[in-house]
C-alpha cells in the first residue's frame, strides 16, 4: 500500500488518497471503508440518456471522476479488484449527481477515502504501506556451486546476494561448505518471518542441514521446495506454487493462533483476562487491557450501526490505544477467528486481574 497524499478536512474528517499494491492491500481496504465515508476515484460510467436525440445508440462507457457516499463494499477476490458503491455526490460530470454507481478498485489505482478515521484503522494503513516497504518473505535457491538470495515483497521482487562457490574435490573439497556459510551469513542478516529454500536435487537439503547446525534461529523459519532453476526463473518457480502467499496466510494464522492459546489458558486459569464485549469494555475502562482482541467481521457489523453491542466500540479501541495497549483484528477466515466469535467476537488480555 502507497499512501499519495493526507489532508485534514472539515471536523475530525481526514482525506486520504491510497494506491493498494497487491490483493492484500485491497482486502485491507474492505475493512477500512465503510458505509457514510466519501470514496472518490477516477472511473468509466455508461451515461443514461432520456431523449431520442441524444441516446445512447453504442453503448460505450464515458471516462469521469466521481467522489461517493459509500453504502457497500465488496472484496471481490476471484476477479481481483475491490468494489465500492454508493451515491455520487460529486462529479465530473453534473447530470451525473444523485446516481448510483460502483467503483472497481484494482491493484495500482488511486483510491480517495475520507472519513473520520479510527485509530486502528489508520494503523491498518501503516501496516499495509510497512508490508509493502520491509518484505517478511525470502527466498534462496541453491545448487552445487551458486545460490541466490531473493527478497519477497508485495511489490515485487529484489535480488539480496549472488554467491557462487568452486565446486569439486581434493582441494577444493570445502568450496561447498564456504557456499553454505556465506550463504548462512545471509539469511541471517534478513530482517524476514520466512526463508523458502529452493533448488533441484539434494543440495539444498545439505545446505539446511548447514544452516540447522550453524545458524538454528535462522533454520526456524526455513522451509524446503522442489524447483529445477535457480536464481529468477527459480523464484518465479516458488512464486508460481503458491509457496510464498502461503507462508504468508500461515504467518499470520500463526499469530492469532498464538495468542487465542494465550486467551484460553488464561481462561482456564481464570486470571488476567476478560471476554465478551462488557468484560472487555470494563478492561478498558480501567485501563487494563494490555491486547485487545477482535474479530473483523463483528468489528465492521458494529461500526455499521448492525451490530448489538451496547457500547461504542470505537471508545473501547480507542481507550486501549491511548492506554498504550495493542490492538489486534482476527481474520474471521481462520480458525483462530472462529475460536474468538465463540467468545462474542471480542476478548482482552489484561495486565492486571478485575476484581
Amino acid at each position: 500500500m502507497r499512501v499519495a497524499d493526507r489532508r485534514a478536512v472539515e471536523g475530525d474528517r481526514e482525506r486520504i488518497t491510497v494506491v493498494p499494491e497487491s490483493l492484500d492491500d485491497l482486502w485491507h481496504l474492505t475493512y477500512v471503508i465503510e458505509p457514510g465515508d466519501l470514496a472518490a476515484a477516477d472511473t468509466t460510467r455508461r451515461i443514461q440518456r432520456d431523449d431520442d436525440r441524444t441516446r445512447d445508440t453504442g453503448g460505450q462507457r464515458e471516462p469521469m471522476w466521481v467522489r461517493l457516499s459509500v453504502t457497500d463494499v465488496e472484496f471481490a477476490k476471484f476477479s481481483n479488484r475491490l468494489r465500492v458503491g454508493g451515491e455520487i455526490v460529486d462529479c465530473s460530470r453534473e447530470d451525473q449527481l444523485g446516481f448510483h454507481h460502483t467503483l472497481n478498485v484494482e491493484a495500482h489505482d488511486e483510491l480517495e477515502v475520507e472519513k473520520a478515521w479510527q485509530v486502528d484503522q489508520l494503523e491498518r494503513l501503516e501496516e499495509a504501506v510497512e508490508a509493502a516497504e520491509q518484505p517478511d518473505v525470502a527466498v534462496a535457491t541453491v545448487e552445487e556451486g551458486a545460490a541466490h538470495v531473493h527478497a519477497v515483497a508485495q511489490y515485487g521482487v529484489d535480488e539480496r546476494a549472488s554467491i557462487t562457490a568452486t565446486t569439486g574435490k581434493g582441494e577444493f573439497a570445502r568450496s561447498r561448505e564456504e557456499l553454505f556459510e556465506e550463504l548462512t551469513t545471509v539469511l541471517a542478516r534478513l530482517d524476514v518471518d520466512a526463508i523458502v529454500l529452493a533448488g533441484p536435487g539434494f543440495t539444498k537439503r545439505d545446505a539446511l542441514d548447514y544452516v540447522e547446525s550453524e545458524a538454528p534461529d535462522v533454520a526456524d523459519r526455513v522451509r524446503t521446495v522442489d524447483t529445477a532453476s535457480v536464481g529468477d526463473r527459480g523464484v518465479h518457480e516458488v512464486l508460481k506454487r503458491g509457496a510464498v502467499e502461503e507462508i504468508q496466510t500461515e504467518t499470520r494464522i500463526a499469530r492469532e493462533a498464538e495468542l487465542v492459546d494465550e486467551l484460553m489458558e488464561r481462561i482456564g486459569e481464570g486470571a488476567k483476562v476478560a471476554y465478551g464485549i462488557d468484560e472487555s469494555a470494563k478492561a478498558a475502562d480501567y485501563g487494563a487491557v494490555d491486547t485487545l482482541l477482535m474479530l473483523d467481521e463483528r468489528l465492521r457489523a458494529e461500526r455499521a450501526g448492525e451490530g448489538d453491542w451496547d457500547v461504542d466500540v470505537n471508545e473501547v479501541v480507542e481507550s486501549v490505544e491511548q492506554q498504550g495497549g495493542d490492538v489486534t483484528v482476527f481474520s474471521h477466515e481462520f480458525d483462530p477467528g472462529q475460536q474468538l466469535a465463540n467468545l462474542g467476537g471480542v476478548a482482552a488480555l489484561l495486565r492486571y486481574r478485575l476484581n
